[in-house]
């Protein structure tokens, strides 16, 4: 079983900057990508960005290109998503995840954090 904490999340104007961050609590080791998600009031929840165990490899969605960079940290089993130049279109709450290599992650992960609010005022 895996937990993960989430934070790092708050209100920003447009064009500002904010860092998520997620730490994984888990009893056993483990080499699994994590990644980000986000779900929009009366919309459906999508990837956002997601990161392989070695870091070598990142993959983000269209919208987010340029913007938002994701990383981690695996001394201390945490993912960084960096949002940069941030958009009224990004509010949402933002949701860590993991679970498998990246290409299942960003579309089934196996563990969900809680969700933070990102609110980008205009």
């Amino acid at each position: 079983q895996v937990q993960l904490v989430e934070s790092g999340g708050g209100l920003v104007q447009a064009g500002g900057s904010l860092r998520l961050s997620c730490t994984a609590v888990t009893r056993t080791f483990s080499s699994s990508a994590m990644g980000w998600f986000r779900q929009a009031p009366g919309k459906e929840r999508e990837f956002v960005a997601g990161i392989t165990w070695s870091g070598g490899i990142t993959r983000f969605a269209e919208s987010v290109k340029g913007r938002f960079t994701i990383s981690r940290d695996n001394s201390k089993n945490t993912v960084y998503l960096q949002m940069n130049s941030l958009k009224p279109e990004d509010t949402a709450v933002y949701y860590c995840a993991t679970g498998g290599g990246l290409a299942t992650m960003s579309v089934t992960p196996d563990y969900w954090g809680q969700g933070t609010q990102v609110t980008v005022s205009s």
